[in-house]
């Protein structure tokens, strides 16, 4: 796919005023990003939303306040993915740390029982006989669901954050800020943050009802489940808006301060990462696959209990199989790429029309098709939903009326979720069920329709998109001199994060002499380049390039995309910049 470099504009029409503790190049990083003063990217905890605004916040605190103080028994259910298994183990954790004296958790098992919070589901949490189901990372779509709770004479709290669809469960309670008429700023917040905002106003009413004095309970500090909250939310991919920067920031100083779960720290120490120095990409693309893992190849109980354990060797022996987990899923997720590049290939891509492409193999798995449509979509730049059979056996031949499941990913303007629900609207009966946000969602169809719902999709697609939206963009904040191609300017930009989804890590662009090139691994580019206007050189590498493009030997000078980064290793840290797009001048 050919990209273009742009460069980003000041968005904000009002003054910059910043002051002068903010250095210049910050200044015009947040500008671009939207920011103009110094309490915009405050990430102080005091300036945490409060969660007064959520609704349904007090009658769930009153349910909770009431089922622990009757001493009766809470099962989380929880979701299959590092969101899912963050925010059940807080709610297990901060729950029994505030007197609740019976907690269990159960996840559905996505090979067995799909998604959230479904009939079945809640027949075998019938069987640890609750008061209470608190949903967490799902439930809102859970209609069913909640209804047959509610016949086995079960109370259901919904926590989450995924958008709710017209009918809305008849839960006893219901904290979510994307519910209609919920008046909290923070849209954006994962599920997670949802969870913890709970567990925060239910501290609040206990303290104020002097409920731990009167048990001899200390009081829980919740700031010390912010490692969960920081990981759970940069792996859900959820926008950093100012809220939830203040969250993951202060969840990853606790990491590097090394007050975090032991999971966390081992599932750091087998990927050979410093604890001290990590960032929030970290939790994304370190932590977050290898948590995800559990959930895509077997049971995300391997995940939670990794993060509930309170033993070191425990958490290093759950890190290792999760580790393992990972290695196996990134073998199919490679196999299936190759099958995905061949479908692109029959379909010839260069000469059709396809704005949104959808994708099937009868033995693809189910728990990496997710990955897959992100690996094509960043490619290909267009919505990209990747289908796989919802039967347990791989490879098992698959009838018309059996189901297959779909997992999208979506580019900026494109808003998957109600892309689906205009598709279901426009074609009754072709989507049998969907969900998810602005830029992933899940859906399942019948195998008989997947021709009937890729044109349908793709007609979506063109309602809303041109053929220039399908063109990628690398957003570039300007140049940098080679004076601040350096080590103070590198840590300057670290520390000026957390960086993320709708916050994204600086990007600079500009012509380098291109001194050295090689391939190292399979298809990574180092480089050594020579800063504009000067002798100094810098050590650049490019991931995953085209190998029969680079090295090019006839190349002296390149226009190269990159971000500053540090790199670690032997203990020697040095400037290294991340190419990001590499084009020949």
């Amino acid at each position: 796919m050919n990209k273009k470099i742009k460069r980003r504009l000041i968005t904000s029409s009002n003054q910059l005023l910043f002051s002068e503790k903010v250095h210049p190049l910050m200044q015009r990083i947040y500008a671009h990003r939207g920011l103009v003063e110094d309490h915009q990217v405050n990430t102080d905890l005091p300036k945490m939303l409060s969660p007064d605004g959520l609704k349904g916040m007090v009658e769930a605190v009153e349910i909770l306040s009431a089922v622990i103080a009757k001493q009766q028994k809470i099962v989380i259910v929880g979701d299959f993915d590092a969101d899912g298994a963050t925010s059940t183990t807080l709610a297990v954790l901060a729950l029994s740390a505030m007197g609740a004296a019976d907690v269990e958790y159960l996840v559905p098992n996505r090979f067995e029982f799909g998604y959230g919070l479904s009939p079945e589901i809640v027949v075998v949490a019938s069987q640890m006989n609750p008061q209470l189901i608190v949903t967490v990372d799902n439930g809102i779509s859970s209609v069913e669901g909640v209804a047959k709770a509610k016949s086995l004479g079960i109370d259901v709290i919904i926590t989450d954050h995924h958008l709710p669809g017209e009918q809305i469960p008849a839960a006893d309670a219901i904290v979510n800020p994307n519910q209609a008429g919920c008046e909290f700023e923070s849209k954006s917040l994962a599920g997670v943050g949802v969870i913890f905002y709970v567990m925060v106003a239910l501290r609040a009413s206990l303290d104020k009802h002097q409920w731990f004095e009167k048990q001899g309970i200390r009081k829980p500090n919740l700031a010390s489940f912010l490692d969960l909250v920081a990981l759970g939310t940069v792996a859900d991919v959820v926008p950093l808006d100012q809220n939830n920067r203040i969250l993951v920031q202060q969840g990853l100083k606790r990491i590097r301060a090394g007050q975090c779960r032991p999971g966390i720290r081992a599932l750091l120490e087998v990927a050979g990462k410093d604890i001290n120095s990590i960032v929030s990409s970290d939790m994304g693309f370190i932590v977050g696959p290898r948590l995800n893992a559990a959930g895509r190849l077997d049971d995300m109980s391997h995940g939670i209990e990794a993060l509930l354990t309170t033993s070191e060797q425990l958490a290093k022996d759950y890190a290792l199989e999760l580790d393992g987990m990972n290695k196996d899923r990134r073998s199919i997720e490679h196999s299936m790429q190759q099958q995905a590049i061949e479908q692109l290939d029959a379909l010839d891509l260069e000469n059709i029309d396809y704005f949104g492409l959808s994708l099937f193999e009868n033995d693809w798995h189910q728990g990496v098709v997710g990955i897959l449509a992100s690996r094509v979509k960043d490619k290909l730049h267009r919505p990209v939903i990747a289908f796989a059979p919802a039967k347990l056996d791989l490879g098992e031949d698959i009838d018309d009326d059996d189901e297959i499941k779909g997992s999208g990913r979506s580019i900026q303007g494109f808003h998957l979720r109600d892309a689906l629900d205009a598709v279901a609207t426009r074609h009754p009966g072709l989507i049998n069920k969907f969900g998810g946000h602005a830029m992933a969602a899940g859906l399942t169809i019948r195998r008989s329709q997947f021709e009937q719902f890729r044109e349908a999709f793709d007609e979506e697609v063109k309602r809303h998109l041109k053929e220039d939206d399908l063109k990628g963009v690398v957003w570039s904040d300007g140049e940098l001199t080679a004076d601040e191609i350096n080590m103070p300017v590198a840590n300057l930009i670290r520390s000026g994060g957390p960086w993320g989804q709708a916050f994204p890590e600086p990007v600079f662009d500009g012509l380098f002499q291109l001194v050295k090139q090689r391939i190292v691994g399979e298809k990574h580019l180092k480089l050594v380049l020579g800063l504009p206007n000067s002798n100094q050189i810098v050590d650049a590498i490019a991931f995953n390039v085209d190998t029969d493009v680079w090295p090019n030997q006839s190349a002296q000078q390149v226009r190269v995309a990159y971000q500053l980064d540090i790199n670690e290793y032997r203990g020697r840290r040095s400037v290294q910049l991340l190419v990001q797009h590499l084009e020949l001048c």
